[in-house]
């Protein structure tokens, strides 16, 4: 089980409020190491009072990864001079004693967000406070079998970020793997609003699909002789792609579902086109069975 967390800065310790004698100190020599977001603001600044939290919670939710300083312009004229701050909310980013990326005015939480990771990105740190390197442990041990550890691990990772996509897909991923079916389709429709739609979980939503597809799958041996005795056998070479894809061999499942297209794309209102789809949703995209599928489907499908 990994810990999540360790040896980062509190966050108390993350954002402060700066004097124009402490400039220097905290933002040119502090930047050095780790990336210094400054908030030039004043008290009578209405978008001041809605821009400082969010950049805020944003340089918090990185972990340590990048610090803010926040500068009062009335008390800080000579500062604010010198870097020519016309008008605020104006945020500027430090690294290694210079400025390095910017932006004046309001902005929605999305892009603070990104202004953060990009900061963050361009001192060659890890805006998700080290949780992307979590997902990527949970997903080895996901591969290995380990899938009770690996839920446990993406359930830990989601305690930190409820709106984690590749945790919460890889928690999905992780009870399909126990055949805990339910549970999985549970976890998919409590996904948070704005990750719903994340790539992530349509894959995951594809895979339930093809879980509860390979549940009812038949022999395999027994569909693989009806569609031999008889090819033009539509729904017999249809299960046989399911069975197939249900013992594990995915491969088999799209040259059968092609062949399908081939011969009768419009069985069964196009269900050999809409399956192959599925199966190229739940599987990676580089993966050779559907970059060689896609090909192949492209090919039939425009010849």
């Amino acid at each position: 089980m990994l810990e999540l967390g360790g040896g980062q800065q509190a966050a108390d310790n993350l954002v402060k409020d700066v004097s124009e004698a402490e400039f220097m100190a905290e933002v040119v020599d502090g930047s050095m190491e780790t990336p210094v977001i400054v908030d030039f603001w004043a008290p009578w600044c209405g978008p001041c009072k809605t821009l400082g939290p969010m950049l805020e919670d944003a340089v918090k939710a990185a972990k340590g990864a990048v610090r803010m300083v926040k500068v009062n312009v009335d008390q800080a004229q000579n500062i604010a001079g010198q870097l020519q701050i016309q008008s605020i909310p104006t945020v500027y980013a430090f690294y290694k004693g210079q400025p390095v990326d910017g932006f004046q005015g309001a902005q929605p939480q999305s892009e603070i967000k990104a202004f953060v990771e990009r900061v963050v990105q361009a001192s060659g740190g890890d805006a998700s406070g080290g949780l992307d390197d979590a997902v990527a442990a949970a997903e080895e041990m996901l591969e290995q079998g380990a899938a009770v550890d690996a839920a446990q691990t993406f359930a830990a990772i989601l305690g930190e970020e409820p709106a984690h996509a590749g945790a919460y897909a890889g928690l999905v991923r992780a009870h399909i793997a126990m055949d805990d079916l339910d549970q999985a389709e549970a976890i998919l429709n409590g996904a948070p609003a704005e990750i719903s739609t994340a790539p992530e979980l349509e894959a995951a939503h594809a895979q339930l699909q093809l879980a509860r597809q390979a549940a009812d799958a038949g022999p395999l041996a027994e569909l693989t002789a009806k569609v031999e005795a008889d090819p033009e056998d539509m729904q017999a070479r249809f299960d046989l792609a399911q069975a197939l894809y249900a013992a594990g061999d995915a491969e088999g499942a799209v040259g059968q579902l092609l062949d399908m297209f081939r011969r009768d794309r419009e069985w069964n209102d196009g269900a050999a086109k809409t399956q192959l789809f599925t199966i190229f949703e739940a599987l990676k995209p580089n993966d050779p069975v559907v970059l060689n599928g896609r090909r192949k489907l492209s090919s039939m499908i425009f010849a």
